[in-house]
């Protein structure tokens, strides 16, 4: 992944970078066509709650943009880039391309309504190609210079301010009392939903945030003042309106205010200029999109390179003025217009969660100049998806499910970006707060699970026993493979290489444990110490797995019977994996050998359950066998188990077998462990001092039997697992 490849930036201030594209795309086409009708519909008090609760959403979500922008060295992409830095390249493209989209298709959205509104003059002008030649003429513009394209909104931002004179002068105050709601043409929601897109310009000023000089001064300061400026006028305009104009004039005629104005063509020259400025945002902010985009990989390559004269992002521009120009042959896009809506509302709501998450898990590196508190930006996040909904609820769920396509289409490409971001603190936060909740909650045998420390001197040749501890785990418990060095620390330089080395081996075979390398002066006291010292709050690991040893020396045999000792001292249970003799039958059953003096059937019958469950095991019957001395316990062994296993509801075969006269107990097992896939023996605790005589024991017993399983169960719920 390369770094930001971003233009050289045009070194444009506040005033005109900023503020004045998302003013004139605040004050555009909604106020002058459609505000009329909200305040005949809503009344002027109806009309003035619709207002409020629109702009305060608008409010936060530029609080937030800003919080985003001034914790950050911003760069171009605007909105994409907030996100994408934050929630990683998935989200971010997950919101990015949508919003690429939407402002291209935007740009035609413009062109159409400035073509139907000049229809008033001229009636039977062609709309189609009269809005082509506007994407063509829009576009040109742009292409020449950002910096001439932003400077002819400065008459536009003229216009309008003489459209609201206008309006003023033409209204005669106190003829007419202030309109009621009528909710003739739909409820509150529904003329929310026609209102709501007036206020959503928040992005035209943050688009161009590569060009900017000082992106985190500007983008707070212009976004924050053309927000209150917007809202100031759309609390006042309510008014001229009611004043002007009788509820079913508001109502019936779009361009009501032309029959209140003083001068309507100020009024009509104000409309032109509110769409064609709209257009200009749209045709500057989706390149910029584009192009970061395309900076990240998420786009072609050749659309991140600028023009060497002009330093615009030209073949970003002309893919996207061919995208509005074919949209033009589509038709009339009224249709299209409140999912374009939506999606741009996907992007202020993941601005809002993105400010939020940043604030509630506090990265030390999360030092805005203009702190928001997250719970403010939950609340925008939040009446942004109310917004979505209530303009269009089909619309809403497409873009949801469009957008988590997207994400999981980018996850699959497995993307790796330069910068960190948010997601590694949010899930450090989740996890504390996990943490500090299972520290006080109630412990319980029904919920205990296996979380296995696995030790492997060599994980690729030891992958089977780690396969298996993977198996015991269900993804649900945690499984960490340790190696450990013997020696000083400074012995080992590479230990990082090891390391790595292992992960990559864990996540070549699909195995979800962590890796972990420590170096330790001797073998059986360090496994002590870091079983000891693994974990922490309810996640220690409970149960550990060691490898028979490969040499079968008494003496390594013994010492691990002692660790095994010292580790049941510590309330942690063991488990000794040793490699067949033979090779296990596929088809094989899963064997428990139940002795029932020592608690550890419990634990066995848990873990083969929970092999059964695993793909790899999930055809292998389960077979408990006991050996017994004759028949008169045989039936008594045979009955207790009947009566148990309804009662755990594990499914198993029931074998007890009398042992033959003149045939040993260790003969009976190897004898009938033949043909198994997997054999579970229970192990005792050898007093100190009797290692290698037991160990002499469990070498003889398990001398030709395919793969087993010694397990001690040495937990706090002994006897209790499997209740």
């Amino acid at each position: 992944m390369s770094t930001e490849a971003s233009p050289a930036p045009l070194k444009l201030g506040t005033f005109i970078g900023v503020f004045t594209p998302t003013m004139l795309t605040i004050l555009g086409v909604i106020m002058f066509l459609r505000l009329g009708w909200v305040v005949g519909n809503a009344g002027i008090y109806g009309t003035l709650t619709i207002v409020v609760i629109a702009n305060l959403i608008t409010l936060i979500t530029a609080l937030s943009m800003s919080s985003l922008a001034t914790s950050m060295q911003v760069g171009g992409g605007g909105a994409y880039y907030l996100i994408s830095r934050s929630l990683g390249l998935e989200t971010g493209g997950a919101i990015g391309i949508p919003l690429y989209l939407s402002q291209t298709l935007s740009l035609t959205l413009y062109a159409y309504g400035l073509a139907e509104s000049i229809e008033i003059f001229w009636a039977g002008v062609p709309i189609a190609p009269f809005a082509a030649v506007i994407v063509v003429g829009v576009s040109a513009v742009a292409a020449r210079s950002t910096e001439l394209a932003l400077k002819l909104q400065l008459p536009i931002m003229g216009l309008i301010v003489l459209a609201l004179i206008s309006l003023a002068a033409g209204v005669e105050w106190g003829s007419r009392p202030l309109p009621t709601a009528t909710w003739e043409d739909g409820g509150f929601w529904s003329v929310f939903a026609v209102f709501f897109p007036a206020v959503t310009g928040v992005l035209a000023g943050v688009s161009l945030s590569g060009d900017l000089e000082d992106p985190g001064k500007s983008i707070p300061r212009g976004t924050l003042l053309a927000v209150a400026v917007g809202s100031v006028v759309y609390l006042v305009v309510p008014f001229f309106l009611a004043f002007g104009a009788a509820p079913e004039l508001l109502v019936a005629n779009k361009l009501v205010w032309t029959e209140i104005s003083a001068v309507p063509l100020f009024v009509m020259l104000g409309l032109w200029g509110a769409v064609l400025s709209s257009a200009f945002g749209s045709i500057l902010g989706a390149p910029r999109t584009l192009q970061a985009l395309a900076n990240d990989n998420l786009a072609p390559r050749f659309l991140a390179e600028n023009d060497p004269k002009t330093g615009e992002p030209l073949p970003a521009l002309y893919l996207s003025a061919v995208i509005a120009f074919i949209a033009v042959l589509l038709g009339d896009l009224n249709a299209v217009a409140e999912w374009v809506t939506v999606f741009f509302l996907t992007t202020y709501g993941a601005l809002n969660a993105v400010a939020a998450v940043e604030g509630l898990v506090g990265d030390p590196s999360f030092r805005p100049a203009l702190r928001v508190p997250w719970w403010v930006s939950t609340i925008g996040a939040l009446g942004c998806l109310i917004a979505m909904f209530a303009i269009n609820p089909m619309a809403c769920v497409v873009a949801l499910v469009v957008e988590i396509l997207i994400f999981w289409w980018l996850s699959r490409r497995s993307l790796e970006a330069t910068w960190g971001d948010v997601r590694s603190g949010f899930w450090q936060f989740a996890a504390r707060f996990t943490l500090l909740r299972l520290r006080d909650a109630a412990h319980d045998p029904r919920n205990w699970r296996p979380h296995l420390l696995v030790f492997a001197k060599d994980v690729a040749r030891d992958l089977h026993m780690v396969r298996l501890a993977s198996a015991f785990s269900q993804e649900r418990g945690i499984v960490t493979v340790t190696t450990l060095r013997l020696g000083d620390i400074d012995e080992h330089v590479d230990t990082d290489v090891l390391l790595q080395r292992n992960e990559a081996i864990l996540e070549r075979e699909g195995l979800l444990a962590f890796a972990e390398v420590a170096a330790v002066p001797q073998l059986a006291p360090g496994i002590i110490t870091v079983a000891q010292a693994h974990g922490f709050a309810g996640l220690s690991s409970n149960t550990t797995m060691l490898g028979w040893p490969k040499e079968e020396s008494l003496a390594r045999i013994g010492r691990q019977l002692s660790v095994v000792r010292k580790l049941a001292g510590l309330a942690k249970s063991s488990m000794i994996f040793r490699p067949g003799d033979r090779a296990p039958r596929k088809d094989g059953p899963l064997v428990i050998w139940w002795k029932g003096k020592e608690s550890n059937g419990d634990l066995m019958l848990l873990l083969a359950h929970l092999l059964t469950l695993d793909p790899q095991f999930h055809n292998a019957p389960l077979v408990l066998k006991s050996v017994v001395e004759d028949a008169e316990a045989a039936d008594k062994r045979r009955s207790e188990f009947e009566q148990m296993l309804p009662e755990i509801r594990i499914q198993a075969q029931v074998d007890v077998i009398v042992r033959p006269e003149g045939e040993s107990a260790v003969d009976v097992i190897r004898r009938q462990s033949i043909g198994a896939r997997l054999v579970l023996l229970g192990m005792s605790i050898a007093p100190a001092g009797d290692e290698e005589a037991y160990a002499q024991g469990l070498k003889d017993l398990l001398d030709g039997l395919t793969d087993s399983l010694l397990v001690r169960n040495a937990g706090p719920f002994r006897g209790m697992l499997v209740g």
